[in-house]
């Protein structure tokens, strides 16, 4: 289910990760609309296909929003792995009104879970194709897509309530991601937060340094 709310000289539109949904975005959607921002909070069926698959889809929804033409700018918030689906349209076909985007735990340089992990069925039957992607192989699907060429502020989290899934990642990690491989060249700003994966979007440093950065381009 898509939420519109706010203004029309900049959209926000929101990403959610891999086996999650829009409802898990709420919170940042109804924060961001609180300070004057429109907002689109998109579902997408994340476990259902591919990345590229997931990104054309993703990138047809937003084309065909209104608030899309109508913007002057259109910014994006992204967990996890809608991150990478930002990098693939920006490389395969980029919004040319694109203002800022803000990435929280995004897997930009894949993740060891999906390497120690992905060869399960289970796995695979759980997060879909596109969790297989998510390597930390020089040719995994994000450490194929390059630098960004957009204004990014990469948003990494450093406390874990997985400690399983924690020792499979090398140093500080939020239970998924490593925070050294949340890191993408190119990006204009980095912060490190104490949450947890799941969490980032609703922890409160990283929500007030979202807007921020929305609007002003800095950080806080």
């Amino acid at each position: 289910m898509d939420y519109s709310h706010g203004r029309m000289d900049e959209h926000v539109f929101l990403l959610h990760g891999l086996a999650r949904s829009s409802s898990s975005m709420i919170g940042m959607e109804r924060f961001l609309r609180d300070h004057k921002f429109s907002v689109t909070n998109l579902e997408y069926p994340s476990r259902k296909f591919p990345i590229p698959e997931l990104a054309k889809q993703v990138r047809e929804r937003i084309s065909e929003n209104p608030k899309t033409r109508s913007a002057e700018k259109i910014h994006f918030v992204t967990h996890s792995m809608g991150g990478i689906l930002l990098r693939q349209i920006q490389k395969v076909d980029p919004f040319s009104n694109i203002g800022k985007a803000v990435m929280l735990g995004p897997p930009n340089q894949g993740s060891e879970i999906v390497d120690k992990l992905g060869k399960m069925k289970v796995f695979k039957m759980i997060n879909g194709p596109a969790s297989l992607q998510l390597g930390t192989d020089p040719e995994s699907f994000p450490n194929i897509l390059g630098p960004v060429n957009f204004e990014l502020f990469v948003i990494a989290g450093t406390r874990s309530i997985n400690p399983i899934l924690s020792q499979m990642i090398p140093g500080t990690d939020d239970g998924k991601v490593s925070v050294a491989r949340t890191r993408i060249q190119g990006m204009k700003e980095f912060l490190k937060v104490q949450s947890a994966h799941p969490f980032l979007m609703n922890n409160k440093i990283a929500r007030e340094a979202t807007l921020h950065f929305l609007k002003t381009g800095k950080l806080p």
